[in-house]
């Protein structure tokens, strides 16, 4: 079957509805001028000559093909800002020719040809930047892997916040009742909840960062004590230590939700060793061993079933909620649930090469392409950060020439400090993607990229190939009309002649036929004609199995006969008399229809380019509820077309499976392949339905666009809270605690924003 999806028209293989292999059956589906696409396998996806400039080129961040490619973990990075200088440093070390530090990931790849060991020079890279992150080779064990991503313990700094608290607390208390004991409580509590960031910053301000996140609370709050506001000071650190903490827990936490929905890695897998059972880390299975899987267990590897029957359920890969039978003789894939019987497999992928290890990198390497708006707050935030600053210097010496009020001042200016990191905005546009990446491979939907996600989203017209995408991409029986005699005999008689075609048509009519439990034989006599059909001597007589022409030129009388559909119909004719034909068709999806009406119900148009001849298109067009279709199509021509509609339409986004679907995958702004289509278009394409579904177009494009309505919400939301604070600040409103919101406050809520992609329906 996954042969016969990819032989479509213009690929170069036998064509499905009719290309000239099978042509004594009444073909109305045939292309009509079928080329054999020769060159197929030569594009390239970054030679499209499509004349689009793609995103795929311009955007995408990959690394260094010839490169040598490593990948490291990096540890004790809180901060999403150092993480971007981090990377930025790594990428102008001359033995490293491309560097992605992913912070939803914690993950670092890196592209060199150098020789030397990089870990030593990367490690004093990361402490040039920020003291105490640690960066490792990234482990290959699934265990060991999970035990490194756990979130550390955060007891000490709770410790910490706490004792500092206490003595907060006591000094307030004191405040009016005793004169030095509340400075001294005052002192002692910043120095247990400062002491540390002051240090960073003396360390960095030797470094050259002045717009560093420590010094800048260093100076806000040391500006605080030298204008004798000593509890303020003290007030706004400890609020600034808690957010600080509360927002490391929740970046952990979603961190590790959208982790835990795509990593289906199993740990150990229960290997059969003659009438033992052997348990052995996952990575350690090669491909022939035999597994164990017990009810209720995930299935480790793709395997093959080699013995029992079970109800598997697939939601966790494709996000089909309804559970599959299956048997010994059938695949199954690595990540699906075992819910009944007690199943043992043959392995045909080792874990690096099994569905969910390809979900999980995907997900990851998706997370490290960056979007648009991803990138342009990253250069935002170098021009924000010595902004804020600057205005801040300017509050504070300015109005005070004029005023003389001094105090209320430098107190204006060190809120603008407090404010002026831009972690929030850093930290909660890349998550919302990563976010919207997770929600997708929940939903078998593969993003390659949050690219795809921002180009997704504003796509005014969906583009779908027919057959395999609209289709499922195979023949069958459709109905037997009969003039004469039983519809057992019209298929039996039909179904001997077939037994020597290897059409899939052919082939559709034995397997009705066998379905059915009618006993086939294979013909003692027979006869092919090329173009017409076959002539076969059976028990019966002389049977003819073909086309109108074959019947006409062995003098039939048609008088019954009526076409009354757009598929393929096989006529049958027997001792000279017509006795009825059989109506053969590819099947439309059963979700067909209501995706393409949740399609336009997100504004979107959608039209319909193939091969196929129109008849066969337009019929199939009006059922699913497609207004807009192009038939008898190249894969150039339809190229051509997907170009026109996108100047006259908008972003377009392409859905194909086949070989021949390859450079209309690569010239649309988002190209999409269906999980069972052939190798080169899910190579080519930013987005993998591994449901192949026709369902997970509209939801694609919903996710697409609620991750990019969530992005932009954090956005918005902690630029609109930092400007009124500054605006309440300078008209004496705000304070420095409020400020600390709009810092620590905000950057907290973002991330909590990100992460409700996960839960939408």
């Amino acid at each position: 079957m996954a042969e016969q999806k990819k032989e479509k028209c213009g690929c170069g293989h036998e064509h499905h509805e009719g290309c000239g292999h099978h042509e004594h059956h009444e073909h109305h589906e045939c292309c009509g001028h079928h080329e054999h696409g020769k060159d197929h396998k030569q594009h390239e996806h970054h030679d499209c000559c499509c004349g689009h400039e793609h995103h795929h080129e311009e955007e995408k961040k990959e690394l260094t093909s010839h490169a040598k490619k490593m990948v490291y973990t990096i540890e004790n990075i809180d901060c999403a800002n150092c993480a971007g200088k981090i990377e930025k440093k790594i990428n102008e070390l001359p033995e490293v020719e491309e560097a992605i530090l992913t912070f939803a990931t914690k993950q670092l790849q890196v592209a060199s040809n150098s020789k030397k060991d990089l870990l030593p020079l990367l490690q004093q890279v990361c402490n040039a930047v920020e003291d105490g992150v640690v960066i490792k080779e990234k482990k290959q064990s699934v265990k060991a892997m999970r035990e490194e991503s756990k979130e550390e313990s955060k007891k000490g700094e709770i410790f910490g916040i706490g004792a500092g608290a206490i003595l907060f607390v006591a000094g307030i208390l004191l405040k009016d009742k005793v004169e030095i004991v509340p400075s001294v409580l005052f002192i002692l509590s910043y120095l247990i909840l400062g002491g540390k960031i002051v240090l960073t910053a003396g360390k960095n301000l030797l470094k050259g960062r002045v717009f560093d996140e420590n010094f800048l609370m260093s100076v806000a709050t040391l500006a605080a004590f030298a204008i004798g506001e000593f509890s303020e000071a003290v007030g706004v650190m400890l609020f600034y230590r808690i957010g600080e903490l509360f927002e490391h827990i929740a970046v952990e936490r979603s961190r590790s939700q959208i982790m835990d929905a795509v990593d289906l890695r199993p740990e150990v897998v229960n290997k059969v060793v003659g009438e033992n059972v052997e348990v052995i880390p996952s990575e350690e299975a090669e491909i022939g061993d035999i597994v164990l899987v017990r009810a209720g267990d995930r299935i480790p590897l793709d395997s093959v079933i080699v013995e029992g029957e079970s109800q598997i359920d697939t939601s966790a890969v494709t996000g089909e909620p309804v559970p599959v039978k299956v048997k010994a003789g059938e695949k199954v894939t690595s990540g699906c649930v075992n819910l009944t019987g007690v199943l043992k497999i043959k392995v045909e992928k080792v874990l690096e090469d099994s569905m969910v290890s390809r979900i999980l990198h995907s997900v990851e390497n998706a997370a490290s392409s960056k979007p648009k708006i991803d990138r342009f707050i990253t250069k935002f935030a170098r021009v924000y950060t010595p902004f804020v600053v600057t205005l801040a210097l300017a509050t504070a010496i300015i109005p005070s020439l004029f005023t003389g009020n001094w105090e209320h001042w430098i107190y204006t200016a060190i809120t603008f400090l407090v404010i002026s990191c831009p972690c929030a905005l850093v930290l909660s546009v890349p998550l919302a993607f990563f976010s919207g990446i997770g929600a997708g491979s929940k939903r078998g939907i593969l993003f390659k990229g949050g690219i795809a996600l921002e180009v997704l989203k504003d796509v005014k017209q969906v583009v779908v190939d027919k057959t395999g995408t609209i289709t499922e991409g195979n023949f069958a029986l459709q109905k037997c009309v009969v003039t004469e005699g039983t519809e057992e005999e019209l298929l039996r008689l039909a179904g001997n002649c077939e037994m020597i075609s290897t059409h899939p048509i052919g082939n559709s009519i034995v397997h009705a036929g066998k379905e059915r439990g009618i006993k086939l034989e294979r013909p003692q006599k027979a006869e092919e004609m090329s173009g017409k059909g076959i002539r076969a001597m059976l028990k019966e007589g002389e049977v003819l199995c073909g086309n109108r022409s074959l019947m006409e030129e062995n003098g039939i009388d048609l008088g019954k006969y009526e076409k009354k559909s757009y598929c393929t119909e096989v006529l049958v004719a027997l001792n000279g008399k017509f006795i009825g034909y059989l109506v053969i068709s590819d099947t439309i999806k059963e979700d067909a229809v209501s995706a393409v009406r949740q399609v336009k119900k997100e504004s979107v148009g959608i039209t319909m380019l193939t091969g196929d001849a129109k008849k066969s298109a337009d019929a199939i067009a009006k059922e699913v509820g497609i207004e807009s279709v192009y038939a008898q199509l190249f894969p150039q021509d339809k190229l051509e077309r997907l170009q026109q509609i996108r100047k006259e339409k908008g972003s377009v986004m392409f859905v194909g499976d086949g070989i021949n679907d390859a450079p209309v995958l690569a010239g649309a702004d988002v190209g999409a392949a269906m999980g069972s289509g052939a190798d080169v278009a899910i190579e080519v394409a930013d987005v993998v339905f591994m449901t192949s579904s026709v369902e997970a177009i509209p939801t694609s494009i919903r996710i697409a666009k609620q991750t990019g309505k969530i992005a932009m919400q954090n956005v918005v939301f902690a630029l609109a809270i930092k400007a009124l604070v500054m605006v309440l600040g300078l008209f004496g409103f705000a304070n420095m605690w409020l400020a600390v919101f709009a810092d620590t406050g905000v950057a907290m809520l973002c991330v909590l924003n990100a992460i409700r992609i996960l839960y939408k329906k």
